[in-house]
C-alpha cells in the first residue's frame, strides 16, 4: 500500500499495471504451450479522417519494451497524424501481451494533451502560452503535462515538480492569494514584498484583479514598481469579466497613453483557443489551464494483425503490417507496408525498437520533437479552418 494512489513504476514494467483479461490471456497462451508471433499496431483511426493530431508519449511507450524481444516502429513525437497506425510492434505476443494497457495509456493521454496544446499554439502563434492546468490532474501525471504541452511548442509550464523531471524551470509569479494576505486596500505592498523577495530572473509581473477594478490596480502597480515592472496579468473571475477583450484593450490603452509601453499584458483564466484567437492581437501572453490538461485521451487501441506470417484481424480492423506516409501535398496516406508508397510520400512509421534495444535517435528528444510539431502543423495547415 502506497501513500497516495499511485501506481508505481515497477508495477507497469512488470506488466501488472493491466488489464485482468490480459492478465488472464496471457495465463491461457502459456498454458496451452502457444506463442505465436505477431505484428501489433497501435491505431485511432483505420483511414483518414480529415482531423489530424499530434502524437506524443512515446518516450515512456519505448521504456515499456526496452530489453524484451521485439522490434518497433513508430511515428516520432511531434509528428501530426490523421489515420494508420502511429505505432507498430513485431514479436512473441507474449513479451508484450501484459503491456498493452499501459502502452495504450501513455499514448493515449500524452497525445490528448500534446493536440490541444497545438490547438492554443496555433491560434496564438506569435504569443507566450503557458501551461497552466496541473491542478486540474493528478500530480503523478503532471511532468506528462507539462512535456506534452512543450511537445506542441508552448512556452513554458507551472508545476515545480514537472520541471525538475523535465529539466525546465517552472513559470509562473503570484495568485490573488499572496493579495488577499496582505489584504484589501494592499495590493502596492503585496506587490513590493513579491519584488523584494523572489529572484531577479522571476519576471516582475503584478495580478491586477484581486479588489477593484483591472485599469486601477494596473495603474496602481506600475505606480508602486515603476521601471521593474515587466507586466501585468488579468485572471479575471468569469463572473466578473463581461467583455474581456475590451477590458484588456481598456488596460492596454491606459499604459500607452502613459508611456508605458514596455509593460506586457497577461491574460489567464479559463481560456481555450477561440479565446486565444479573439485575443491574441491585443494581448501579449496566455496561461491556459483546463483546456489543455483536461483533454479527452485519443482513443487509441492495439489490434493484433499479423500472427505467424498471415494477416490476421478482428472485423472491422485492417489486416496486415502498415505504413503510413506524409504525401507532397501535406497529407496523410495509409498504405501496406511491403509494397511502395506513394510517389513522393515520407513514410512515417521508423525504427525505435530494434531486439529490445532502443534506436529512435531523436524521436523522443523534447527539443527535436518540439520542432517537429511546429513544422509539421505547418506542412499540414492544422488548425487553419479554425481561424
Amino acid at each position: 500500500m502506497t501513500e497516495f494512489d499511485i501506481v508505481g513504476a515497477d508495477a507497469i514494467q512488470s506488466g501488472r499495471a493491466t488489464d485482468a483479461y490480459f492478465d488472464r490471456t496471457a495465463t491461457t497462451l502459456e498454458t496451452a504451450g502457444r506463442n505465436p508471433r505477431v505484428v501489433a499496431e497501435v491505431t485511432a483511426d483505420q483511414f483518414p479522417t480529415g482531423s489530424f493530431e499530434l502524437f506524443a508519449g512515446l518516450k515512456d511507450a519505448l521504456a515499456l519494451l526496452i530489453d524484451r524481444p521485439v522490434d518497433a516502429y513508430a511515428l516520432p513525437e511531434g509528428t501530426v497524424f490523421d489515420g494508420g497506425p502511429v505505432m507498430r510492434i513485431e514479436g512473441p505476443y507474449l513479451s508484450f501481451a501484459r503491456l498493452e494497457t499501459a502502452l495504450l495509456g501513455f499514448l493515449s493521454h500524452a497525445s490528448a494533451i500534446a493536440t490541444a496544446a497545438l490547438d492554443c499554439r496555433v491560434a496564438a502563434p506569435d504569443a507566450q502560452v503557458l501551461s497552466f492546468g496541473a491542478r486540474h490532474v493528478h500530480p503523478a501525471m503532471t511532468a506528462m503535462v507539462e512535456r506534452s504541452a512543450l511537445v506542441a511548442g508552448l512556452d513554458g509550464f507551472s508545476h515545480v515538480a514537472a520541471g525538475d523531471l523535465i529539466g525546465r524551470e517552472a513559470s509562473g509569479t503570484m495568485p490573488h492569494a499572496l493579495t488577499i494576505c496582505f489584504g484589501r486596500g494592499e495590493q502596492e505592498a503585496a506587490w513590493r514584498a513579491f519584488d523584494e523577495a523572489v529572484d531577479e530572473s522571476v519576471p516582475r509581473i503584478a495580478l491586477c484583479d484581486t479588489y477593484g477594478d483591472e485599469i486601477e490596480e494596473v495603474l496602481r502597480a506600475v505606480e508602486a514598481l515603476g521601471d521593474r515592472l515587466d507586466g501585468v496579468r488579468l485572471d479575471t473571475t468569469g463572473s466578473r469579466r463581461g467583455d474581456f477583450r475590451h477590458i484588456v484593450r481598456e488596460v492596454r490603452w491606459e499604459l500607452d497613453v502613459r508611456g508605458h509601453t514596455d509593460v506586457d499584458v497577461f491574460v489567464s483564466g479559463g481560456l481555450g483557443p477561440a479565446d486565444l484567437r479573439a485575443l491574441a492581437d491585443v494581448v501579449d501572453g496566455f496561461g491556459v489551464g483546463g483546456y489543455v490538461s483536461n483533454a479527452d485521451p485519443v482513443d487509441f487501441a492495439l489490434d493484433l494483425v499479423v500472427v505467424d506470417g498471415e494477416p490476421a484481424a478482428k472485423r472491422g480492423k485492417l489486416s496486415g503490417a502498415k505504413q503510413v506516409y506524409r504525401t507532397a501535398d501535406g497529407g496523410h496516406a495509409v498504405g501496406l507496408a511491403a509494397r511502395e508508397g506513394p510517389a513522393d510520400a515520407e513514410p512515417l512509421l521508423t525504427p525505435v525498437i530494434r531486439d529490445g534495444s532502443v534506436v529512435a535517435g531523436d524521436a523522443t528528444t523534447l527539443s527535436a520533437a518540439t520542432e517537429r510539431a511546429q513544422r509539421e502543423a505547418a506542412r499540414v495547415g492544422y488548425g487553419e479552418s479554425d481561424r
